[in-house]
């Protein structure tokens, strides 16, 4: 989920309900579509949230669609189906886990 729009290389504009936080506010789900490089990596059917101040990227619906995501003490790993090869790197600080897919890179590549 994000809320910033420019992300998007494809969006279909459409009001499809709500998302529920874990505070249990809501945000209004005003599209879907997809985000990322349109050459190297491209993540789908990202829902676009009116207000969403942070982007979410949801691990169950990762590993629904065949990735495999590996957590470490500082880092994760999300590897592409079949292959096995690393997708994306996360750094952790706190206790939260960043990704930056605005630049991916080749395997291996950490992303802060």
């Amino acid at each position: 989920m994000t809320g910033d729009k420019t992300m998007f290389v494809s969006i279909y504009f459409k009001q499809e309900g709500h998302a529920t936080y874990g505070d249990n506010n809501k945000g209004w789900i005003l599209g879907r579509g997809s985000i990322g490089d349109k050459y190297i990596l491209v993540i789908h059917d990202v829902l676009y949230v009116e207000g969403l101040k942070h982007n979410l990227l949801s691990i169950s619906k990762l590993c629904d669609k065949g990735y495999q995501v590996m957590f470490k003490p500082n880092t994760c790993e999300i590897y592409l189906p079949n292959t096995k090869e690393v997708m994306l790197v996360g750094k952790r600080v706190n206790n939260v886990y960043l990704l930056d897919i605005s630049s991916p890179c080749s395997i291996g590549c950490l992303l802060s």
